[in-house]
Order: C-alpha cells, then sequence, then structure tokens
C-alpha cells in the first residue's frame, strides 16, 4: 500500500489520498474545452454549459417512461411528489460529484480504488456495471420500440439495430466533445416540444396536478406504489449519472487555484442544477400524460410504452399525437446511448485502470444488454419488455446506495477535499438523502420476502 501523497496538481494540498491519482478520466477529452479567464460570467457559465445535459438524459431515458407510465395510469397524479422529491435529491448528489471532481481532479471511480481495499473496489465496479447494464438494457428496448412505432420495424429488428449506435457515439467523439453536447441539447429540445404539444393535448386537471406534488403516506404504506415509486427513484437518480457527471465535468480546462477551482465548481453546479430542473419538466409531463389521458379515462392498468402510443390518439382526439410521443421516444434512446457510453468508459478505466476503445467498451455493453432484451421481447412479446423495463429500474435504485454513500463519504472529508469540503449542512442533507434511499430499498426487500 502507497503512503499518503500531497496532490499539489490542482493547487491544493490533499493529504487523504493514498496514491497519486494517475491518468485523467476520459483522457482523450480531459480539460479539451477552454475557459475564459476574464470577461463576464455570462461567458464563462456559457462555457461551462454542456455536462449537465448530458447528466440530464439520464433521468429522462426510456426507463423513466415505463415507470411513469405505470404509475400515471395506476395512481394518477400522487406519484409526482416521487418524481420531485427524486429530482431534489438528484441536484444535490449530482453538485457533490461535481465538487469531488473539481476539488480533487478525480472522478467517482478513481476515487473509489483509492480509498478501499481492492477487494471492495472490485465489488462496486462490479455494482456499477450492472448498473449501466440495467441502465442499457431500457435503452435497447426504448430505441427499438421507438423504431417499431416510428416505421414499423418489428422489436426483434429494433433491438439488433440499437447496437449500430457505437458508430455515431465514436464519429461525435472524435469531431469534439463539444459536438457531442450539442447533439444532446438539440435532441433534448426535440423531446420537450413534443411533451408540451402532447401535454396541451391532453388539457389535464391543473388543480390535482399540484395536489400530486404534496406528499402521501400511501406511497409507503401501499407495497404496488412503493414498487412504482423505487422504479420512478431508480429512473431519476441514476448510479452511473454519478461515476458520468464526476468524469465530464473535467472537460472544462478551469485553473488550479481555490478561486478559479470554486467559480469553476458554481458554473457546474448551475449547469447540472438548471438541466436537471428541465428533466423533472419532462419526467413530469409523461406522468401528467399518463395520468390525465389513461387514469382519468379509467385505463389503469397501461404500463406498455406500445399501448401507450396507440391509445394516445382516440383519448386525445388528435393524429400527430403517438407520432410525437414516437418520435420523443427515440430521441431519448438516441441521447441515453451517448451518456452510457461515456459511463462506461468512466466506470471501467477509474475502477480498473484499463483503457479500451470507446466503440469496443460500447459494443461490450450493449451485448450484455442486447442478449436479456433480444430473449424477453422474443418469447413474451411486448408485454415482456414493459415489466423488464420497470424491473432494470427497480434495479437501478437497489445499485444506488453503493455510489452515493462513497460520495458523501469522500466530499466530506476535508483531507481529501481541501478548501472544498463539503459544507456541513450539505453533508447533513446528502447523509439523509442516503439514509432515506437505503431504507426504502430495504423496505422493498423486505415487501419482496413477505410475498
Amino acid at each position: 500500500m502507497s503512503k499518503p501523497v500531497e496532490d499539489e496538481r490542482f493547487g491544493d494540498r490533499l493529504t487523504g489520498w493514498r496514491r497519486e491519482r494517475g491518468d485523467a478520466p476520459l483522457a482523450d477529452v480531459n480539460r479539451t474545452i477552454a475557459i475564459p479567464r476574464s470577461g463576464p460570467g455570462a461567458r464563462k457559465l456559457a462555457a461551462f454549459i454542456g455536462p449537465g445535459y448530458l447528466v440530464a438524459v439520464g433521468y429522462m431515458d426510456p426507463g423513466n417512461w415505463a415507470t411513469s407510465i405505470a404509475g400515471g395510469s395506476r395512481f394518477g397524479y400522487t406519484l409526482l411528489v416521487v418524481a420531485l422529491v427524486s429530482n431534489i435529491m438528484a441536484i444535490v448528489l449530482q453538485s457533490l460529484c461535481a465538487r469531488l471532481a473539481i476539488a480533487s481532479g478525480r472522478d467517482l471511480a478513481q476515487a473509489c480504488r483509492d480509498a478501499y481495499p481492492r477487494p471492495v473496489s472490485l465489488v462496486l465496479w462490479f455494482l456499477a456495471e450492472l448498473a449501466i447494464v440495467a441502465t442499457d438494457l431500457a435503452e435497447v428496448i426504448g430505441t427499438a420500440i421507438g423504431l417499431n412505432l416510428l416505421f414499423g420495424i418489428p422489436l426483434e429488428i429494433g433491438v439488433l439495430i440499437t447496437a449500430l449506435d457505437v458508430f455515431l457515439i465514436l464519429y461525435l467523439q472524435r469531431l469534439g466533445f463539444r459536438y457531442l453536447e450539442a447533439l444532446i441539447v438539440a435532441l433534448l429540445a426535440v423531446i420537450a416540444i413534443c411533451f408540451g404539444v402532447q401535454v396541451a393535448l391532453a388539457d389535464p386537471q391543473w388543480g390535482e396536478v399540484i395536489k400530486g406534488f404534496a406528499p402521501t403516506t400511501a406511497i409507503v404504506t401501499n407495497p404496488e406504489m412503493l414498487y412504482l415509486a423505487l422504479g420512478i427513484l431508480g429512473a431519476t437518480v441514476m448510479p452511473h449519472n454519478l461515476y458520468l457527471h464526476s468524469a465530464i465535468v473535467q472537460t472544462r480546462a478551469y485553473g488550479g487555484s481555490i478561486p478559479e477551482k470554486r467559480e469553476a465548481l458554481k458554473y457546474a453546479t448551475i449547469d447540472s442544477t438548471v438541466a436537471l430542473m428541465f428533466a423533472l419538466l419532462i419526467n413530469a409531463s409523461i406522468l401528467i400524460l399518463a395520468a390525465s389521458a389513461f387514469h382519468g379515462t379509467g385505463r389503469t392498468e397501461v404500463a406498455e410504452i406500445g399501448e401507450a402510443h396507440g391509445l394516445l390518439a382516440p383519448l386525445l382526439g388528435a393524429a400527430i399525437a403517438p407520432t410525437l410521443f414516437g418520435i420523443a421516444l427515440l430521441c431519448c434512446g438516441l441521447n441515453s446511448t451517448v451518456t452510457a457510453t461515456l459511463a462506461g468508459q468512466a466506470v471501467m478505466e477509474g475502477f480498473l485502470d484499463i483503457r479500451l476503445p470507446s466503440w469496443l467498451r460500447r459494443l461490450v455493453t450493449r451485448l450484455v444488454a442486447i442478449v436479456p432484451a433480444a430473449v424477453v421481447t422474443l418469447w413474451y412479446g411486448e408485454s415482456g419488455t414493459a415489466q423488464l423495463l420497470i424491473l432494470s429500474q427497480v434495479v437501478l435504485s437497489l445499485q444506488l446506495s453503493f455510489a452515493v454513500i462513497p460520495l458523501v463519504t469522500f466530499t466530506s472529508s476535508r483531507a481529501k477535499m481541501g478548501a472544498l469540503v463539503a459544507p456541513r449542512w450539505l453533508v447533513i442533507f446528502a447523509g439523509v438523502i442516503a439514509a432515506v434511499i437505503v431504507a426504502l430499498n430495504v423496505k422493498l426487500l423486505v415487501d419482496f420476502a413477505l410475498g
């Protein structure tokens, strides 16, 4: 074991790390985006805008659609409060990711490798990979359903086509990281427009929508509602996003002094907070659409994305609604492939210090996700894919604790963070979030054990 070192490359004396950081996370794009050293704050903020939207993609991927549609059709607007609370949790946790990266120069995976014995680190790596596979599974199924809804491509073929997106990602990475970010933001804009039109057509009861953001004990006492609530939590606060954000925030070439790092932290936090509020808007729109179009008309068992698509036209009285739904779904699937690729690369490099070409890393991950998706699609059809989507999000929720607890631990350590250590109030808030996540997951497991 190496003795503690003082890492001064970033202008701070950090004695809490056992060894040198080594290669930068995502080294091919590390510090490639220039930050203006002077001028108005708006210019500096503009340079930091981007990573937050890549992170936000994970909060509105196809897995969110399955849980939000099921929750909205079954329980109306009741679970809107879960989407809100999950989003608040996400904002806090993602701000801690940016803080860890900017203060220490390490991403979460590298920090775990340094802080824990190798067996523990390998277990955390395995759980992170499992979370990414569950994420990728949702993307595979969601993209395949989007291709089926828009172009009539059979689900089995669509699942296989999704493996080809690796070439799109590889091409964009070669152009530059800003091109990736521009694609993400453009697709998010399309998604927002699609849902804005659909919600307007659905004409929800806005009074009930507002009530839906108020908490109720039924969410905890009703096992079925808790299962969907945890699905929404898992689909919102996603483990791979914590690893991703702490890596991609370091694509910005901010300075190494404490004032420069404080400024970088401020702008990175603004970027992720605004982006996640946008994600909340999309997630709430999906649930509101399902609650208004399905629950409000007595269709409380709608869970399949394809079924929701087919019912929109007759229920909303507009032929364009299903097309907008399909376009938004396809955009979500495409967006999510980019973020899962980068997260997988960061996790493997950070935990194992193994550097594979991004196309190879993506292909391996996709094949692992495609096999169960293809089997379920062939064997059970669309109803099976819907159940698999929701289950994948619950699996993500169960993995959360193993990423959140290390994150809170690292960012509360002055020896590891130096002058940018998280303030006490933030540590307490994040600790409460971690405790809530653990408690909900324990209750879910107990409910399963008791049948």
